[in-house]
């Protein structure tokens, strides 16, 4: 079922657990049928069993076959009947071992032979038959006489109509018990459908996410102006101590080595004619970080990659976020300790973003789990931990694009994101 792009968090949360509450409703009632119907056919096969056990047994039926099957059907038609009407069952059938009919629901029918299986061996049969009553659960057990032989056939049967009725009380409760848990689920559609219109208000989807993309942007541009400007004035500070010491040349050394780093990056992100110069600003803090972090950073951009179709606000939260995961991981390795990022064009004109890190890797078994939302091998802190790989994947998932994360080592994530050229081509 689509819901509206438009509508806003809450309406959707209810609308999705007004669903699933129908859908466990209506699977829960299924269920209860087919174990209903189970039990009560389950109970129709008990009861034609002792019953027709109890006949074979009886003394006074094994007496009656004894005699011609005249006299026996005088005996045992009356015993049949007053059995039927007794144990609610809808036949007894006596007969003789050749299956001819002694006694029977429809006294027209006696003397004629049985309709159903009769086992090759002496011994008890529980089945499913149409007879002359229709489709029937029926037992049929032999009559032995004290030294064993044969003296003919008990059989006993509830027709599938009279099972099928005996649902009816059953269905009730099951019809009872399905609407109660829509009531309970819709009640918490409702609680929750309030809650969180009292934190989202009527917002919709997108809004949230893009107000929480625009924040991770703040927060990841922050966090790289602020490491370049400490980068930048730890190596001033100490320059300008090295030219008060008269040490010019290493003085003069680090800050062209600094100027030299700085423009490696400035001419790789400049060369890219097409590209954002919000991603282009964010890989200079970026690079900063991870040298104020002691982490290596390595970056190839592609003069040819294309500009994606985000938004500078996603594609600074996509990027940010991806790095600050990298430089975390690679922050809690061995040494040597790298991060490198690479942009470039895709065969199909899409643009591929790869951040691979030398950091300890994800377990295989948290492979599934990384990208949703919560989710993080890190303790819980300020910064909102799983909040990261998990809006990357929403912001590239919005945008028709694909995320993955590769078999490392290297842990390597992925990004291909469509462009107006191959949305065009599309």
């Amino acid at each position: 079922m689509a819901v509206g792009a438009g509508r806003s968090v809450a309406s959707r949360l209810f609308i999705w657990l007004a669903v699933a509450t129908f859908v466990f409703a209506i699977v829960t009632a299924g269920l209860l049928v087919l174990d209903s119907h189970r039990s009560v056919r389950a109970e129709a096969e008990r009861v034609t069993q002792a019953v027709a056990e109890t006949l074979a047994h009886s003394p006074t039926v094994r007496d009656a076959l004894a005699l011609d099957d005249r006299a026996a059907t005088s005996v045992l038609q009356p015993v049949a009947e007053e059995v039927m009407g007794d144990a609610r069952v809808d036949f007894v059938t006596i007969m003789d071992t050749s299956g001819i009919r002694i006694t029977h629901r429809d006294v027209d029918e006696i003397g004629q032979r049985y309709i159903g299986t009769i086992p090759a061996t002496i011994e008890a049969l529980t089945e499913e038959f149409t007879g002359t009553l229709g489709p029937s659960l029926r037992t049929i057990v032999p009559v032995e006489s004290t030294s064993g032989a044969a003296l003919g056939w008990v059989s006993v049967g509830v027709t599938i109509d009279s099972v099928a009725a005996q649902l009816g009380p059953r269905l009730v409760v099951v019809v009872a018990i399905a609407l109660a848990l829509i009531a309970a689920g819709l009640a918490g559609a409702v609680v929750a459908r309030r809650a969180t219109r009292g934190l989202a208000g009527d917002l919709p989807a997108g809004t949230i996410r893009d107000t929480l993309a625009s924040a991770e942007s703040m927060r990841t541009l922050g966090e790289a102006l602020r490491a370049q400007t400490h980068e930048h004035g730890n190596r001033m500070h100490t320059a300008v101590a090295l030219l008060e010491l008269g040490r010019t040349r290493e003085a003069i050394e680090i800050l062209t080595d600094s100027a030299r780093q700085s423009q490696a990056l400035v001419d790789q992100v400049a060369a890219r004619t097409e590209g954002d110069p919000t991603v282009g600003a964010l890989l200079l803090g970026k690079a900063s970080q991870a040298i104020e972090r002691g982490i290596r950073w390595e970056t190839d951009i592609d003069p040819e990659a294309p500009r994606s179709v985000l938004t500078p606000t996603d594609a600074v939260a996509l990027v940010g976020n991806l790095i600050d995961n990298a430089l975390d991981a690679a922050a809690t390795g061995a040494e040597p300790r790298w991060v490198r990022v690479r942009l470039a064009p895709t065969a199909q004109c899409e643009l591929a973003l790869v951040v691979s890190d030398s950091g300890p890797g994800v377990p295989v078994a948290l492979r599934e789990s990384i990208f949703e939302r919560g989710f993080s091998t890190k303790p819980a802190g300020p910064e909102g931990r799983g909040v990261g790989l998990a809006l990357a994947a929403a912001i590239v998932d919005d945008a028709g694009g694909s995320i993955r994360l590769d078999d490392g080592p290297p842990t390597t994530f992925r990004v291909v994101l469509p462009t107006p050229a191959s949305t065009e081509v599309t």
